[in-house]
C-alpha cells in the first residue's frame, strides 16, 4: 500500500544524488538500487527543473503576488504544501519508502531542497579533477565528428578544459556548488555525504556499506560482480560526450593521461578540493 501523500510533508525518504560529472553518480544510483529498501530509477530526473520552472512562473504570477500582499503567511504555506504535494506525486509509483532522485543541480539547490524536505539526504559524487576532465576528453576523441551541446569541439584541449572548468561550465558549475557547501551552517553541511569515485570503484562493498549506515538503512552487502542493469539517460542529448554506462560488474577504469600543464593548474587553482578529498596529491609549494 502506498504511503499517504500528505501535502504538508514529504512522504518518502529522498536520497538526492548529485556532484561532479563523470564521478560515479550513475554507478551510485545503480548501487543504491541494489538495496531492497531503495527505489532507484538510475537516470537523471527532471524533478528539480520542474520545481525551478514552477518557482519562476509562480513568482511572476500577479494573482499569487496579490494574495501574498493580503495574507503572506497563509498563501506562502499554501505554496509550500503545493510543492510538497508535487514531490509526493512524483514518487507515487513505488511502495518503497526510500527513493533516489538524481540531478547534478541539487547541490546548488541544497537550501531549496531542505526548505521543501527538511529530512533530505544529499549524496555528492566527487573524483580527482584531472580524471574528470580526462574522461570527458577521452570520450570526445572517440566522437570527434559530433560537437558538444555547448560547442567545445573547435577548441584546443586546453581551451576545452578552460570552458569546462569555467564558473558556469559542465565541471566548474558543480565544482563551485561543491565549494559553496563549506559556507553553509554546519547543520546543513551534515546533510551532505561525499562519495569518492576512486574508493567506490576500488572498494564498492565497503563504500556502500558506509553509505547505507549514514542513511540509517539496514546493512546490506552488494555483490559487485552481479549487479542489476537498468535503462539510463539519453546519451544523444549530451551528444555522446558524457556516457552513462552501467554493467553487471564493477571494473575500475584505466587512468586517463592528460597534459601535465592542465593537471598542475587544476591542483593549484582548486587547492581547496585537493585539501579536502585528495591531500596526497597537493602540489609542492616552494618556499
Amino acid at each position: 500500500m502506498l504511503l499517504s501523500t500528505d501535502a504538508n510533508s514529504i512522504a518518502k525518504n529522498i536520497i538526492y544524488v548529485t556532484g561532479l560529472p563523470r564521478s560515479g553518480s550513475t554507478l551510485t544510483c545503480q548501487l543504491l538500487g541494489e538495496h531492497p529498501d531503495i527505489y532507484s530509477p538510475g537516470y537523471s530526473s527532471p524533478l528539480l527543473t520542474a520545481i525551478r520552472s514552477l518557482q519562476t512562473q509562480l513568482s511572476d504570477n500577479e494573482f499569487l503576488l496579490s494574495q501574498l500582499d493580503n495574507d503572506f503567511d497563509v498563501v506562502y504555506q499554501r505554496l509550500l504544501n503545493a510543492y510538497r504535494g508535487f514531490i509526493n506525486g512524483w514518487f507515487a509509483e513505488t511502495e518503497k519508502n526510500w527513493v533516489v532522485d538524481k540531478h547534478r543541480g541539487w547541490l546548488n539547490a541544497i537550501d531549496l531542497a531542505l526548505h521543501l524536505d527538511p529530512n533530505c539526504r544529499m549524496v555528492a559524487c566527487v573524483r580527482e579533477l584531472g580524471q574528470v576532465y580526462g574522461s570527458i576528453e577521452a570520450q570526445h576523441q572517440k566522437t570527434l565528428l559530433l560537437d558538444f551541446p555547448d560547442d567545445l569541439a573547435g577548441l584546443s584541449r586546453y581551451g576545452r578544459a578552460e570552458r569546462l572548468f569555467a564558473s558556469e561550465g559542465v565541471i566548474g558549475g558543480p565544482l563551485k556548488a561543491l565549494e559553496g557547501v563549506r559556507d553553509l551552517p554546519e547543520s546543513k553541511q551534515k546533510r551532505v555525504y561525499y562519495i569518492v569515485f576512486e574508493h567506490l570503484v576500488s572498494e564498492p562493498v565497503a563504500a556502500m556499506r558506509e553509505l547505507f549506515t549514514w542513511l540509517g538503512l539496514p546493512d546490506y552487502e552488494i555483490d559487485p560482480n552481479a549487479l542489476s542493469v537498468k535503462s539510463l539517460d539519453s546519451d544523444s542529448y549530451y551528444r555522446y560526450k558524457y556516457l552513462h554506462k552501467t554493467g553487471s560488474r564493477i571494473v575500475p577504469p584505466t587512468p586517463h593521461e592528460i597534459s601535465p600543464r592542465i593537471q598542475q593548474q587544476l591542483q593549484v587553482n582548486y587547492r581547496w578540493f585537493y585539501e579536502v578529498f585528495y591531500p596526497g596529491q597537493l602540489p609542492i609549494v616552494e618556499s
